[in-house]
Formats: C-alpha cells, structure tokens, sequence
C-alpha cells in the first residue's frame, strides 16, 4: 500500500511518500522555517539529490500545498499517517481520523502543548488537501500503554491523575516498536518471545525497557523533557530546583519552558552545543564542560539501563542501540557498556567500530546480544496505518465517511 506518512513541528513537516509492504522510498523530504520570512523545502525522489526550493511559506497548509506541487502520480497514495506525539489515555492504537478523534486529539494538547498543535494543523490542512484517501493517526504514546501503574503513576495526589490525566505516557514509540520488531528478526525469534532493553539515542533521547514485545517501562514520562539529558533538554530534575527557579528567581512559566526544553542538557551543560560530535571533538581538545557533558550523558543511560535490567526479571535477550546518535556514535556505544560484561553486556569493540546499519557489535561470548539497528520510524507509521485499513475491525461503512467528509 502506498502511504505519504506526514510529521508535522511547529515550524515545519516531515514526509515521506512509501509502499508500506517493502519500505520503498517514492518521494521525501522537509519544509521548514513555516511562518517565518524565509521558508525551505527540501524534497528527494527516490534515492536522488536533494532538491531545495525557497520562499516565505505562511502556515501548514501552504507548505502541504508546497510539496504536492512537486509530487508526481499523487492518485496513487492510497491512504496519509500522520504522526501524534500525544494520544492521552483515548489512544491505545492508531485510529481512523473523522471529527471525534480530531477533537480527542485536541484535547490532548495541554499533555504535549509543544507538540500537539502542530501536529493537528498538520492533519487539518492535509485533509483539506487529500479529502478522499483515509487519513490515520498513530501515536507516539500507543507503544508505551501496557506500561502498568506502578510505573505511571506520579506520587502527588491522585486526582492529578484521574482528572487532568497526569502521568507517565513515554515517547519515541515507533522507533522502540520498530527497532524490537527488527531485533526479533535478526535473533530469529516471534517479537512476543522476546525481552530487552531499546536505547533510542538522538537529539531527544528516551531508554524503553520491553517484555515480550511490549513497554513496560521508559523514561521519557509526561512530556518529552524527562529521563537522559538530550541535545537541550534537561531531562530528570529534582522539583525544588524548578520551585527555586519560579520563586526566587522569579523566572516566568515561559522562561521556564524555554531553559529546560532549549537551553539545557548537552547544550547547557557544555555552554558550547547540543551536538554529541562538536562535544566528543572538543573533549578532544582539553574543554572540560564538553567532557563533563559527556560524562553526564553517559552515566544517565548507564543508570537507565541498570534500573531497567531489575524491571525485566530475567536475562535481556538484547539491547539496542538506535537513532543519531546511537546509530552513528561507536564511541558513545563503547562508553555506554563500558565494564558492564559482568551484567552480560560484552561489547566487540572492532566490530562496534566498523558497524554500519544494523549489526550485531557484541562479543561471540556475550550473553546478551547487543545490536545496532537503525531506526524507521515513518515505514512503522506506514506498516500500522496499512495494518488498521486492512483490519477487520474497521468497517466499510467508517471508510465511507472519511471518503465523503
């Protein structure tokens, strides 16, 4: 099935047009700088060169608008997913997108405010757009909802919870469903026989620990700041700094948001960038908050890793390293499981070295697998999307609507 998977920011879309069943690519690509004088479109067919095109792009619409101007045999998409960072406790799947999940999906927003708006204008403008193929929306949450309670809930009083929805919902989850299913493939085993430990490591981060194919803990929690700290994001931070930040700081809720979403983490923490490759090169170079940087980073999944290993009650059958940097970095590979062969982590450090796409990196003696597996998180997006339209839950009657509305 031929499927364009958009991924709408607040200032740009992602998209890629493929066929779900063989992951081939038609057409990709990125519109950014929406809203600002400036705009960018950067599209690539098939495995050619990128081709950039510049002028002001004033909202979502006009840069959908943008790229199917460039795009060839459009009747042949059969069906749009749209990535959603938020679904709350209304999604535990992907789901068929009328006027009733658009507004759950609204509702949503106080969850994901960062995120969650774009992603609605993106739908928006893209059914007004592509009105008669179904529009689908998959979620970044879905994965991560057999988390159980006693990892989701938060202790504050509970009616945080029951009735503003406050929680852990994690993220990243097509790349964690993605990456397992792959893992699953690679060890020769059903994805439901298998347990470990997934490492998505990129400009955002979050570790997943998974039991028989599912999440049952992560460390991203209510939003998208939580867990390791990323390229500018804090991750995990005693309350009481954010207290002394509003109270005797007298720091404002916006100024707030914007230091622990864009101003810390790597970034903050080196005074120098959120780059995973300018702070192990200026390490290099003697800049010790650059090391120290690093240093943080990696303890932070070392520590992740360990609490997770107690979760699984058992011997992991992998660990997965995934996204830019886990992807990209054998250096931070190596420093991750450095000495940690005692908890059957025993990493070759020649084929780490060498390792492009995916790739067993482990010692033939270690006990667990250690994999690098690069991620796909628009092909999951496309295989779920199909996997819902061909289900025989969904009725012809449901599809109908979409094609008339």
């Amino acid at each position: 099935m031929q499927i364009l998977v958009i991924n709408s920011g607040s200032s740009s879309i992602k998209f890629q047009w493929l066929e779900s069943l063989t992951g081939e690519v038609f057409y990709s690509g990125l519109v950014e700088r929406i809203g600002m004088a400036s705009g960018r479109l950067s599209l690539r067919k098939g495995g050619g060169k990128s081709k950039k095109t510049e002028k002001p792009i004033a909202n979502h619409k006009e840069g959908l608008t943008m790229i199917f101007s460039q795009l060839q045999n459009m009747n042949k998409i059969e069906a749009v997913g749209h990535r959603v960072v938020n679904g709350g406790e209304y999604f535990s799947a992907p789901c068929l997108i009328d006027e009733q999940a658009l507004k759950k999906i609204r509702k949503c927003i106080p969850l994901a405010p960062l995120h969650n708006p774009a992603n609605c204008q993106g739908i928006e403008a893209a059914l007004s757009l592509l009105p008669h193929v179904p529009h689908i929306a998959v979620f970044d949450t879905s994965f991560h909802r057999t988390i159980k309670e006693k990892n989701y809930l938060y202790a504050i009083p509970y009616d945080y919870y029951s009735r503003d929805g406050i929680r852990k919902y994690g993220f990243h989850g097509s790349s964690h469903k993605y990456v397992t299913i792959r893992a699953a493939e690679m060890l020769n085993k059903d994805v439901k026989d298998i347990s470990g430990i997934s490492c998505h490591l990129g400009n955002g981060v979050s570790l997943t620990a998974i039991r028989h194919g599912c999440s049952i803990d992560t460390s991203m929690g209510y939003g998208t700041i939580s867990g390791v700290p990323m390229g500018t994001r804090s991750g995990d931070l005693d309350p009481a700094v954010i207290l002394n930040l509003l109270q005797e700081k007298e720091v404002s809720p916006d100024q707030l948001s914007d230091l622990l979403y864009r101003e810390s983490g790597l970034k903050g923490l080196s005074g120098l960038s959120p780059d995973m490759r300018d702070l192990l090169k200026a390490e290099s170079e003697g800049h010790e908050r650059a090391a120290a940087a690093v240093e943080i980073f990696v303890n932070s999944i070392r520590k992740y890793i360990g609490a997770y290993l107690t979760q699984l009650g058992g011997k992991p059958d992998f660990l997965i390293f995934t996204a830019g940097i886990g992807e990209n970095s054998a250096e931070i590979r190596s420093r991750v499981l450095k000495g940690m062969g005692y908890l059957g982590f025993r990493l070759d450090e020649e084929k780490n070295a060498e390792a492009t796409g995916e790739s067993l990196i482990s010692r033939k003696d270690s006990p667990v697998p250690v994999l690098l597996i690069p991620t796909n998180e628009e092909w999951m997006i496309a295989s779920e999307a199909e996997e819902l339209l061909t289900s025989e839950y969904i009725s012809e009657s449901s599809l109908t609507f979409l094609v008339d509305s």
